[in-house]
């Protein structure tokens, strides 16, 4: 009995001196919880006025929630009569260590937080970056996902692309389409090149603004080449470049001119 007695005045003494304590922490995590909860939802809506960026938004919201709950975390410890600056030396250690064993994520981060902001892409656009072309699908905060054009997914590390060269073919709104024709030395030159506009001017995807253009870029060892040069929307690129290459095939067959090709001629010697 006497035993008991002892432990039962040491738990009321406990409480004495800690239950203020552990009630205000409690008191200080429900009120800072409804503020930042509060906070969020007139900064969610903020954003969404000023018609942010999906991807900034969403960024912005999780880097201002985090940096409200940490800040939340250590006035509870506070009240609980935990020493602040002793554990505000561990997490800035922890973080150092964090940050030198991560440097590369960090750089990937970084190189995220620069493409949302200055938008040099977008999701949907047709680009090229580090040796890839392709669609680009999603764009992460670590890694920039693009779909290339035989539909293979390409992940690549946002700090590279934020430290390389990106070509936006989408951003203009219209793209040049490269092709070369060649006909043979012996076939009329105008006459090629009539048919040639003709394929180009005929095709419901090819751009009338900027005109499409033939143009003699060659006079090569057994033909001369044309530049066959029509400008369409991003999205139609491919059809039209397979469907030039074909219908200007099957234009020049048609009207006679001859396409020439490589030739082998065997010596035989008698003796």
């Amino acid at each position: 009995m006497e035993q008991a007695e002892v432990w039962m005045n040491k738990g009321i003494d406990f409480a004495v001196e800690y239950g203020p304590k552990v009630l205000g922490a409690i008191l200080i995590y429900l009120i800072g919880s409804w503020v930042i909860k509060k906070i969020m939802g007139v900064l969610r809506k903020g954003m969404a006025r000023k018609s942010y960026d999906e991807s900034l938004q969403q960024f912005l919201l999780s880097l201002v929630q985090w940096t409200m709950t940490i800040f939340l975390i250590i006035m509870v410890i506070s009240k609980l009569g935990v020493e602040t600056t002793s554990f505000a030396a561990i997490i800035a250690a922890a973080g150092l260590a964090i940050g030198l064993a991560l440097q590369g994520s960090l750089s990937n981060f970084a190189g995220g937080v620069l493409l949302i902001i200055f938008k040099p892409y977008r999701i949907g656009d047709l680009i090229e970056a580090q040796g890839l072309l392709g669609v680009v699908k999603e764009i992460e905060i670590f890694t920039t996902k693009i779909v290339t054009p035989d539909n293979k997914l390409a992940i690549i590390p946002n700090g590279a692309m934020a430290n390389g060269n990106i070509v936006n073919y989408t951003a203009e709104g219209k793209m040049r389409v490269d092709t070369t024709i060649g006909v043979g030395y012996g076939e009329d030159i105008k006459m090629a090149k009539e048919v040639l506009l003709n394929v180009l001017t005929s095709d419901p995807k090819v751009l009338k603004d900027p005109a499409p253009s033939v143009n003699v870029s060659e006079l090569a060892d057994s033909s001369v080449n044309f530049a066959v040069r029509p400008f369409c929307k991003p999205e139609d690129y491919w059809d039209v470049y397979f469907g030039t290459l074909e219908n200007c095939k099957l234009a020049l067959d048609k009207a006679g001119i001859e396409i020439p090709y490589p030739h082998q001629v065997e010596i035989q010697r008698k003796g």
